[in-house]
């Protein structure tokens, strides 16, 4: 009898377990799915500063933008470049642009641009309709293939991921992960406060 019992809680208590991985499945949003697809890791916001003798080689991004033009890092020497890669797929993404566009226009006109990285898109038609609605403004390097990975230095390895460079396009600071109005600010200042 007691073997009975046992074995009808084991049941009752798999069969929960299944249920609530199935509802999780279910409740699987679009961009968390293709996320997944395209191998997509998502960051908790945590951010590394480099101090300035600890900082690489200069960034040589460069590319093809989502808008048809070229951009490329080493023309921005001399400006603090905030570079940040993100992907209309990308749910956190989402979160983060009301964040992008606010310390874009808290930072604008002081030796600072910004350039988006916009990541294993499906298209750049895509990207700059998507770019558009969050209210980017700035141009964004087209990269379908995750090529960008081995420009910015193995440093942005989430979706999305932000990144500062200094004025000699060394990366002075990553956000892994959602970046807030506040830190890209703060971030931006210490940079530009830096002796040349």
């Amino acid at each position: 009898m007691k073997t009975r019992r046992l074995t009808s809680a084991l049941v009752a208590s798999v069969s929960a377990l299944a249920l609530v991985g199935g509802l999780s499945a279910c409740g699987e949003s679009a961009s968390e799915k293709a996320a997944k697809e395209v191998g997509s890791r998502n960051g908790d916001g945590s951010m590394t500063l480099f101090a300035p003798q600890d900082r690489g080689a200069p960034v040589e991004l460069a590319g093809e933008t989502i808008d048809g033009k070229t951009w490329d890092s080493a023309d921005e020497r001399g400006q603090v470049v905030v570079v940040n890669l993100w992907a209309s797929w990308c749910g956190p993404c989402a979160k983060e642009a009301p964040h992008l566009v606010e310390a874009y226009e808290k930072t604008k006109g002081d030796d600072v641009e910004f350039v988006g990285i916009n990541y294993r898109e499906s298209s750049k038609a895509t990207g700059l309709a998507q770019g558009k609605e969050w209210g980017f403004t700035w141009p964004s390097v087209y990269d379908k293939s995750g090529r960008t990975a081995i420009a910015m230095q193995g440093k942005m390895t989430t979706q999305p991921s932000t990144a500062v460079l200094d004025r000699e396009g060394r990366i002075a600071a990553v956000v892994l992960g959602p970046v807030t109005t506040s830190t890209l600010v703060g971030a931006v200042e210490d940079t530009l406060a830096e002796a040349g």
